[in-house]
């Protein structure tokens, strides 16, 4: 499915040594023992996949090679079971997340060949009920497909409140914003058209055409027993460190076109061939047409949220690597994390799930695999491994080293130590992790800290200019180089909004208001601004996402919704 809230504001890692257990467990179930040019191949491969999951922290990962004339490999590496210590298995599944969305975009695609969909009419002609308020031009399946609507993305396609309405930030394809509730209407114009609800369309569609008979376009309880076992924050309440403690997750049931397929490795290279053929499945027979699939695989929309390159077609991104045309997507559920990454230039992909959740994606892995096939089948010499990606790496360390003061009076000390970063508490050194955002770092106290450390530039725009000030919650702190506003003036009802709010929606959880320097923040990071009776999410300059703050009892406000999602204070210990 898609990323999460608190993923948004906080990229970080996972699990406490499970892979180091016993030592690290490698079973390739391709059938047949590797030799010549991809036992080499193979070889490179597993130990670039030991390095990552070990710094990484994760449990255990499947994996899978195809090209266009088959399956190259399966191979499970780690534990399906870190309490039993056991591998993963080939008939597990994985829930693949929003690499469904590719799924939608097939089905959808293959109505459009047959003449019962207009991918540019307007999505109300479909689906008249969907509550959509815009001030621009009709939003169509192309918009929704693209992420290019102007519509909020986190937020339930029904919600509670019958009179809200889903509102368009900006004219339909002027910007990239991802959008999990659009690709629920798709979900719901797939069976709309179909005539089918969306896990049969999906099956019909897609699955049992490339005989991808173990997986499952619904989940559901009755195939938790054959998910490989798999694992969330055991605090999910604030930001995570890679070797934060997790437990087993709770079983979910996920039926929209978001995020519902559950597959093993081995199917996922049944889908992975199907897309390095153009389209084309066994025995010739084409899931769309050429015409289609090029839909399927054009360059959209720009999509910054992929990466500085990518943009995005119809369920999937389009980027180059290494100078070659690519398709991609990732997928995190709740306790899975999936990669896919097509090579369409060379015909060579790979799929990848680790079963566990904390931010990160296992796509330095499925691009590490296609770099390796398609150099030999070049015939060129293979990449060397990617560089090591160290936890605790800062390399920069030394720009944010230094005293900050607040005007009351507290301090915050910051040392470094060649590429390490520490917080100075009580004469003793905390170490900093990088967040994933630039300036932000997770301090390893053992999820102690609530928010992460923000550091500012004298130039937000400037990278190497100097580090001025550190915000940590609500707490600000500057340097003598600061020259900045120290006095802010805010409205009085802002103070009742700040508190800690939260739902059992597993996609959203826990969000932290805070004030700091005349604003309102998400979590610490995210800053909101004013628009009439709501505040937008300012994490991208043209985000729909909004809040609006609800009762105010004895100075606390009670309630917020999030993009239409209802969430409750939680009381202060």
């Amino acid at each position: 499915m898609g990323i999460s809230r608190r993923e948004m504001l906080v990229q970080t890692g996972l699990l406490a040594g499970a892979t180091a257990i016993g030592g690290f467990a490698v079973a390739d179930s391709t059938g047949s023992a590797a030799s010549g040019a991809d036992a080499n191949l193979f070889a490179r491969l597993d130990e670039f996949a030991r390095q990552f999951m070990e710094e990484m922290k994760s449990p255990g990962m499947t994996l899978v090679l195809a090209d266009r004339k088959g399956l190259r490999r399966v191979v499970n590496y780690g534990l399906g079971d870190v309490e039993r210590h056991t591998p993963v298995r080939d008939d597990e599944l994985f829930e693949i997340g929003s690499i469904s969305k590719s799924f939608v975009g097939v089905c959808l695609l293959q109505l459009h060949d047959e003449g019962k969909l207009d991918l540019h009419k307007p999505i109300v002609e479909y689906l008249p009920w969907f509550r959509i308020d815009s001030a621009f031009k009709p939003i169509t399946t192309h918009d929704l497909l693209t992420h290019g609507s102007g519509l909020p993305g986190n937020c339930p396609l029904f919600p509670s409140d019958p009179t809200l309405r889903h509102r368009a930030a900006y004219a339909p394809g002027e910007h990239f914003h991802y959008c999990n509730m659009g690709y629920q209407a798709l979900g719901e114009l797939a069976g709309t058209l179909d005539g089918r609800e969306l896990p049969d369309v999906i099956r019909k569609r897609v699955l049992e055409p490339l005989g991808m008979t173990l997986s499952e376009p619904v989940i559901t309880m009755d195939i938790r027993d054959r998910l490989v076992k798999n694992y969330s924050l055991f605090q999910n309440d604030r930001p995570n460190t890679r070797d934060a403690r997790l437990a087993e997750a709770q079983g979910l049931i996920v039926t929209t076109g978001a995020g519902c397929v559950a597959a093993t490795a081995k199917d996922m290279g049944a889908y992975v061939r199907m897309i390095a053929n153009g389209g084309e499945g066994p025995n010739g027979r084409r899931l769309m047409s050429k015409e289609s699939f090029a839909l399927f695989s054009k360059a959209h929309i720009v999509a910054g949220e992929f990466g500085p390159t990518a943009s995005y077609g119809y369920g999937i991104a389009v980027d180059k690597l290494d100078g070659h045309n690519v398709v991609r997507h990732t997928g995190g559920m709740t306790s899975f994390m999936s990669s896919l990454l097509v090579d369409i230039d060379n015909g060579v992909g790979a799929f990848a799930s680790v079963n566990a959740q904390q931010g990160y994606r296992p796509t330095p892995v499925t691009q590490y695999a296609v770099q390796l096939m398609r150099e030999q089948q070049l015939s060129k010499p293979l990449p060397s491994l990617p560089a090591a990606n160290p936890a605790l790496r800062v390399p920069d360390a030394a720009d944010y080293a230094g005293s900050y003061q607040q005007s009351t009076g507290g301090k915050l000390e910051i040392a470094s130590s060649g590429d390490k970063l520490f917080l100075v508490r009580a004469g003793n050194k905390v170490p900093l992790q990088p967040a994933g955002a630039p300036g932000a770092f997770l301090v390893a106290d053992g999820g102690k800290s609530l928010f992460p450390l923000v550091f500012g530039r004298a130039n937000a725009k400037d990278p190497r200019s100097a580090v001025v000030e550190v915000a940590w919650g609500s707490d600000w702190y500057t340097n003598a180089k600061y020259q900045g506003e120290k006095q802010f003036n805010v409205p009085k009802e802002w103070k009742n909004y700040v508190g800690h709010y939260r739902n059992d929606n597993p996609w959203i959880g826990s969000i932290r208001i805070v004030l700091r320097k005349g604003k309102l923040w998400v979590d610490g990071m995210m800053p909101l601004e004013a628009a009439g009776d709501r505040f937008n999410l300012r994490d991208e300059p043209h985000s729909p996402e909004w809040i609006q703050f609800g009762e105010v009892v004895n100075g606390r406000c009670m309630r917020l919704k999030l993009s239409g999602e209802d969430m409750w204070r939680v009381a202060a210990a």
